[in-house]
Formats: structure tokens, C-alpha cells, sequence
């Protein structure tokens, strides 16, 4: 019987202590920052998934800039391949993630300037339509992988306070990395007049 009553106050007293290390609230953090990864992957696919169709639009008008196409489409292959688990999102899977979201928007970039060759271009509705989608999901990129660095930073933080530090290198929370700047936006543009 004493046996007995050792162990049920031994799990009673290991419930408190993990209830008080804040070890589900580290699983609640941990599974927001997951649940925001999804977020900033779902914005990027309606980026992907909006290419082919500008792409056809433009190549009705533009159909001699086929090394345009082909870098565009190239780029989405090399960007949609690129999957980084939600479990271990450390600073280098996001930032080869992000190198290839980033050679897309480069060679998307190019795609765009040709309409500047074909006034007839720059009046399709489609094209303009298309456009307009584009731009809004970028923005959308923009505000997912800002609240995804938010998030992050929040369970980082949380992590490596004293005492969660102690408990959180024993049930394997780690931290997790950040979007950063591109390195093309550290330097200013050239305007030119």
C-alpha cells in the first residue's frame, strides 16, 4: 500500500512540475509557428499557381521571348521543389527556401518588364487582371512571413527564458530560424534620369 501511495504522489508531483516548466505552453507555441509556416507555404503557392496563367497571357503577345518563359517556369519548378518540415525550420531551410522563392520573384520580375515592349499587352484585361493578383499576393507573401517571424520570435523567446530553457532541451524544442531581407534589398537602387 505505501508503494502505492509513493508512486500516485511521485506522478503527482511530475504533473505539476511539467505543468509548471510550461511544457504545453511551449507545444502550443511551437504548433502556432507551424500553423504560420503553413500560412507563409500557402501564399507562396498562390504565387505559383498564378504563373502559368500569366505566362500563357503574355506569350500570346510576346511569343519570341522564350528565354523569358523558360526562366519563369524554370524558377517555379526550382521554387515549388523546395519543401522545408515544419519541424525543422532552422535558419538554413528557411534561407534556402527563401533563395528560391527569391529566383522566382527575380525571374517573374523579368516576365513583367516585357509587357513595357507591347503596348498591346499593357491593355489586356487579362494580363492586367493577372497582374493585379500577382501584386496582391505579394503583399500577402509579405504580411504571412512578417506574422511567421512574429510568431517565431515569440516561442524563441519563450524558450530560452529561465526556467523553460532547462525543460526545453530535454523534450526537444528548438528554436526555430527567420525570414530575412534578400541580399539584392540591402543595396539601394540606381535611379537614373
Amino acid at each position: 500500500m505505501n508503494k502505492l501511495k509513493y508512486t500516485i504522489l511521485i506522478a503527482v508531483i511530475g504533473v505539476f512540475t511539467l505543468s509548471s516548466c510550461g511544457y504545453n505552453t511551449m507545444v502550443n507555441k511551437e504548433e502556432t509557428v507551424t500553423a504560420q509556416w503553413a500560412q507563409v507555404q500557402n501564399s507562396y503557392q498562390r504565387r505559383a499557381d498564378l504563373i502559368p496563367n500569366l505566362v500563357s497571357t503574355v506569350k500570346g503577345y510576346a511569343s519570341h521571348e522564350q528565354e523569358t518563359f523558360t526562366a519563369v517556369v524554370e524558377a517555379r519548378a526550382r521554387a515549388t521543389q523546395v519543401n522545408v518540415n515544419p519541424e525543422e525550420l532552422t535558419e538554413e531551410g528557411i534561407q534556402q527556401y527563401q533563395q528560391a522563392q527569391g529566383q522566382l520573384s527575380a525571374a517573374l520580375g523579368k516576365l513583367l518588364m516585357i509587357r513595357e515592349n507591347y503596348p498591346e499587352l499593357k491593355a489586356n484585361q487579362n494580363f492586367l487582371a493577372l497582374q493585379d493578383e500577382l501584386a496582391g499576393t505579394e503583399n500577402r507573401i509579405s504580411v504571412e512571413r512578417k506574422r511567421f517571424n512574429e510568431t517565431a520570435q515569440d516561442y524563441n523567446q519563450y524558450i530560452r527564458r529561465f526556467p523553460h530553457v532547462i525543460y526545453a532541451g530535454m523534450f526537444g524544442f528548438k528554436k526555430k530560424g527567420y525570414f530575412e531581407a534578400d541580399d539584392a534589398s540591402q543595396s539601394a537602387p540606381s535611379v537614373n534620369f
